[in-house]
Formats: C-alpha cells, structure tokens, sequence
C-alpha cells in the first residue's frame, strides 16, 4: 500500500494541505477499515479506494470529473502498483468513478467506500446525513453526528 501512497501523494495536484488530500485519505481509510468489520466489505478495496478516489483532482473546488479520471487511471497502475482480482478491480472502479455522484449501493464493499468519504465531508463545513449513506453502520454514525 505505501507505494500506492506514494503515487498518489506524487500526481496529487491539490498539494499536501488539501482538504482533499493526504489527511482526509487517512480518516477514510481508517473509518472505512472500521466499517469493514461490521459491513463485511473487502478491506483491500477499502483501502485503496480510500488513497485513489481523490488522487486526480485537480483542484479543491467543483472538479466533478475527478473520479472518472482516478478510475480511468486504474489501468495505467493496476498490475504495477498492486495486484487484485479483476471482480475486485471492478468494484474499485465504480466505486471510484462514481463516489461523488450521491448514489447509494447495496454493496457492502462499495457502500463501505462511499460512506467512508462522506462520514468525512464536515471537514468542508457539510454535515453527513444518513440519507445518503449506503450501510447501515454508516446511517448510524451519520445519525449520530
């Protein structure tokens, strides 16, 4: 994982203070790895979800198509920087490609990557609301504020 880290940390354009950046990757993967133990989701998607999902951006602001360009870069590193099975490659992508769209999945490994994200968005003054969470321990913590 630290050279998909690294990676990331190198083609971020945002810079390291982003609110984008390096920090909030942190706090989604770690609230992500703990929904996993109650959600079932697979931690490896979680985790790289986690590090890649914003890593295209190119600003802070309304850069919607930063994650069909982060999915869309999976093809380029998936294979060099980490090996995973095309089904979970798969669930990477969409779940990359379609993280700020505000849908909700019944996947357990997808859902787990969105409500990781969006349990974070109050770091940008938006309070998360359970009604845009996918699973059931995210509704609840969004819930709980």
């Amino acid at each position: 994982m630290s050279r998909v880290r690294h990676y990331a940390e190198s083609i971020f354009a945002c810079g390291p203070y982003s609110v984008h950046g390096p920090d909030h990757w942190n706090r989604v993967e770690t609230v992500g790895l703990d929904l996993c133990h109650e959600t079932g989701a697979d931690e490896t998607v979680v985790r790289l979800f986690a590090l890649l999902h914003d890593s295209c951006r190119l600003d802070d602001g309304s850069d919607f198509l930063h994650g069909p360009r982060a999915a869309d870069m999976l093809g380029e590193i998936a294979g060099e920087l980490f090996t995973i099975e095309p089904d979970r490659l798969e669930l990477l992508e969409y779940a990359i490609r379609h993280h700020t769209g505000g849908q909700i999945s019944d996947d357990p490994t997808i859902g787990t990557c969105w409500d990781a994200d969006r349990l974070d968005i109050g770091r940008v003054g938006i309070i998360p609301h359970e009604r845009y969470m996918s699973t059931k321990p995210g509704r609840r913590r969004a819930k709980l504020g």
